[in-house]
């Protein structure tokens, strides 16, 4: 089994995103797979500049920037992988641009203009399943705690996965980054002892997708749990003006004393 993440991140190696992709490849080398990061900070990758030449007739697939930059490095680095990592933190609500600037190079290795139909039975075009049809995994880390934020990721992927012909086999989500020093504070071990269990789901779930190629949904609740447990009644609390601003004015309270 050979695992591919790309490190959406603009923190690059530095960052909790590959800090989370490290634990995930403890897991699955130890089960055997060989496992490869892609920094896409550390790349020169263009942006997309909708010319179209790549579908023209005498330049068909061939990028005008082809040679110029390295995202057919990153392409073949894909293509030879059996399951790719897609791993990004949130970024307004949404994942990197670092990662969506490699999504929008995909045109120039289709043809636009020779129409199919995915297997979901969407309308869309040629693609090369070697480089999109690949089993993937979801990482997305972040600072806030609300489900919300993440939410654009995670549906932008469930489309990918269904006009891709892609297996969309699992979904981790790093809530309370900040909380959890980003990995980098090994006193949070101690003060939050269920970050050891979480960290340690995070190995399983490597483990996982090395030897069956999907995360299991308890591996996945596990990875995935709150770091700040927040009692319902709070969120219901914080709709109403009068509470809003005593927990708005509480949480202040914590972050200045975290400072």
């Amino acid at each position: 089994m050979r695992i591919l993440a790309i490190n959406g991140s603009h923190r690059g190696e530095a960052g909790y995103t590959q800090f989370l992709i490290e634990k995930l490849f403890e897991g699955a080398a130890g089960a055997g797979a060989e496992c490869e990061s892609v920094t896409l900070s550390k790349l020169n990758i263009k942006r997309c500049i909708g010319c179209f030449a790549c579908q023209k007739e005498g330049h068909s697939l061939t990028c005008i920037f082809e040679g110029k930059d390295d995202v057919a490095e990153v392409f073949e680095k894909m293509r030879r992988a059996d399951l790719i990592v897609f791993g990004t933190p949130v970024y307004i609500f949404f994942m990197s641009g670092l990662l969506v600037n490699l999504f929008n190079r995909y045109p120039s290795t289709c043809n636009c203009f020779d129409l199919k139909i995915s297997r979901c039975g969407l309308r869309f075009h040629s693609i090369d399943a070697a480089l999109c049809s690949k089993p993937f995994v979801t990482l997305i880390s972040q600072d806030n705690v609300e489900e919300e934020i993440h939410r654009n990721i995670i549906s932008y992927f469930k489309t990918y996965a269904r006009f891709m012909d892609a297996k969309y086999v699992g979904s981790l989500v790093r809530k309370s980054s900040f909380v959890a020093g980003h990995g980098k504070n090994d006193a949070k071990l101690i003060e939050y002892p269920v970050l050891n269990e979480i960290y340690a789901a995070f190995r399983q779930a490597g483990a996982e997708l090395a030897m069956s190629g999907s995360i299991s949904k308890r591996t996945q609740k596990r990875a995935n749990q709150d770091l700040i447990k927040i009692p319902f009644i709070v969120k219901y609390l914080a709709r109403l003006p009068h509470f809003k601003g005593l927990i708005e004015k509480e949480m202040n309270q914590r972050m200045i004393r975290r400072s």
